[in-house]
């Protein structure tokens, strides 16, 4: 086997001295790796999001507002018609316990369903925290002289405290909770401190939660077999046995994001897009990422451009003998995916019949709720946390991602598993969703920096091998999947690839669910529904509003239309090719080793 080595790549420190003609005071290095140590171990205590930055934040806002006597007068207009609005309804329920609510909850609030929220006191207490929360909106936004990401950043902070005191989240408050209280004797708050023991012990000890231990890859996960035909340092690539007496010519090569684990798209039978292709009759190839760790620290974006898709693209050829592979890049992946066809169709490398990119972003500028977190004080503070021990760890990282919905992924569990004592049962995606990765701290920096921050890749200023690229070189015709719920990669954003590119061909499909359930849209997934649209060149523009009201909607999981549309851009069926070559044996059995690294 063609084993690649890795050389070392070149590394400019994230924090420089000053530029002076002066060499620096001999305590400089000492003080600034002082201050690094301090905020490394106090983003740890912050899960990674900096004070500093939310309390400039805050005295901004509150110097606009001290500023701003018009907006004063208009919110305690709003404060006394609020509470007017509470004591008629207040009223109004005394004389007729059926009195409709004076304020519906948002479509996606699910905490007051129940019918015991309907109930006196119960229906009360809730009007009234969702008046206080749609006041405080008010109160932090359309201040005059704040910014519209300054904005942003106070109404959703402000938000998550609110969403802390949620009458729901208090037992006395909650009448689910009272209800099942009386109903048990108290036995489901002994059930639920259980819970929370049993789970911040098995955090604490690096354990998987419980439950997830029924799945294991190999075994009921990532079970497509196949065999590991490539190994370098970053990652295996694995190459699925064929099904089908005829395959597709062309090869798909999947290149999946390193922020999870690979077998999100190879998850159980029945569920897995692996297993749907090959029985399609294609030839699949999935990227395999290992689980980086301290000794990785200084890996690159481009480092794993290079031993990523790059490499994995010679061994597709050769082992195939196809000269033209259908890539797929997922989130991450397929940002890099994106980054390594602009910079192929620069150097006129036409090895790339397809582009499909699932929930993936190559614009960052409007890149949704998680860009509350990206910003100079936020991004230094988490180099700060990364330097200290050589990558993001995945604790961390999730920290964020569950805070964009904390209802759904904190607040609901507190009440479920611990005020009610009930345990939501595992499933395979949540047991997937709980194999977390590392991220290296050079390539989550530059990541952060250069895409997030700067937005590099769609300004043309993003370079590889020293030169700039451009999404405008791709010619390939390109399939994007958004997905309506997606907090990671908003779907609005991941459709601005129309202003991007002058591909031949530009189709998008929007399905529904979210980042990862509504790319894992099995065909015999009972919910799905998608919308599909080509644009070609010459035609003009949609915007996403008009796109979405004028492109009919469809039942059922996007795959098929997918699948139909690789048919349509292949060049017919050959035999399938062998497992491996001379050159490129197999190594394993699928899934390999880098998938089970912890």
């Amino acid at each position: 086997m063609a084993q690649e080595s890795r050389t070392a790549p070149e590394h400019k420190p994230c924090t420089s001295p000053p530029a002076t003609a002066e060499r620096p005071n001999p305590g400089y290095f000492a003080t600034h790796a002082l201050d690094r140590a301090f905020k490394a171990n106090l983003a740890r205590m912050t899960a990674g999001i900096t004070p500093a930055g939310l309390a400039s934040v805050y005295v901004e806002w509150l110097a606009h507002l001290t500023l701003s006597p018009g907006k004063q007068l208009e919110l305690g207009e709003k404060l006394v018609r609020k509470s007017n609005r509470l004591a008629r309804y207040a009223g109004r329920l005394a004389m007729d316990p059926l009195t409709p609510a004076c304020i519906e909850p948002m479509a996606h609030d699910r905490r007051f369903r129940d019918d015991a929220w309907q109930q006196w006191p119960y229906n009360l207490i809730y009007q009234s925290f969702l008046l206080t929360q749609q006041w405080w909106h008010n109160a932090t936004t359309g201040v005059e002289g704040v910014s519209p990401a300054r904005e942003q950043v106070i109404n959703f902070v402000t938000r998550q405290l609110l969403d802390h005191a949620s009458p729901s989240n208090i037992p006395w408050l909650n009448p689910e909770v009272t209800r099942a209280s009386l109903a048990s004797g108290g036995w489901n708050l002994v059930e639920g401190w259980q819970n929370f023991l049993e789970d911040g012990e098995r955090a604490l000890s690096g354990k998987p939660p419980v439950g997830a231990e029924a799945y294991r890859v190999g075994e009921n996960l990532a079970v497509t077999p196949g065999q590991v035909v490539y190994r370098n340092h970053l990652m295996e690539l694995i190459q699925y046995a064929p099904t089908t007496r005829q395959v597709q010519a062309e090869p798909v090569l999947i290149v999946p994001a390193w922020i999870m684990k690979y077998y999100v798209l190879d998850l159980a039978p029945g569920k897995s897009l692996v297993e749907y292709l090959v029985d399609q009759g294609h030839t699949v190839f999935m990227i395999s990422w290992r689980n980086p760790g301290s000794e990785d620290r200084d890996l690159g974006m481009d480092d794993y451009r290079r031993l990523g898709p790059m490499a994995a693209l010679e061994v597709v050829t050769e082992i195939t003998g196809s000269p033209r592979v259908h890539g797929v890049g997922y989130c991450l992946g397929g940002t890099l995916l994106s980054i390594a066809a602009a910079a192929m169709a620069r150097d006129g490398d036409k090895r790339l019949a397809t582009l499909t990119t699932l929930a993936t972003q190559v614009d960052f500028t409007e890149a949704g709720e998680l860009m509350l977190f990206i910003g100079e004080s936020q991004v230094s503070y988490l180099e700060n946390m990364m330097w200290g021990q050589g990558y993001l760890d995945g604790y961390q990282m999730a920290g964020a991602f569950q805070i964009l919905r904390s209802n759904d992924l904190i607040w609901s569990r507190v009440v479920h598993d611990y005020l009610l004592g009930q345990r939501q049962p595992m499933n395979a995606l949540m047991a997937w969703n709980a194999d977390i990765t590392r991220l290296p701290y050079r390539m989550h920096s530059e990541y952060l920096r250069r895409l997030f921050l700067d937005n590099d890749l769609a300004s043309g200023r993003y370079q590889v091998d020293h030169r700039p690229v451009a999404i405008q070189d791709i010619r390939a015709p390109i399939f994007a999947v958004g997905t309506t719920a997606d907090h990671v990669a908003p779907w609005q954003s991941v459709y601005k690839i129309h202003l991007l590119t002058d591909a031949d061909e530009v189709t998008f499909l929007l399905t529904s669910g979210g980042h990862n359930a509504g790319i894992v849209s099995e065909p015999a997934h009972p919910r799905r529904r998608f919308r599909l649209r080509t644009q070609r060149q010459g035609e003009r523009y949609l915007d996403p509003d008009t796109w979405q009201q004028t492109t009919p909607e469809q039942p059922g999981s996007w795959w098929p239309a997918w699948q139909e549309w690789l048919v349509g851009h292949s060049g017919g069926q050959v035999a399938p090719p062998d497992l491996g070559s001379e050159r490129y044996p197999p190594l394993e059995d699928a899934p390999g080793r880098y998938v089970l690294m912890p």
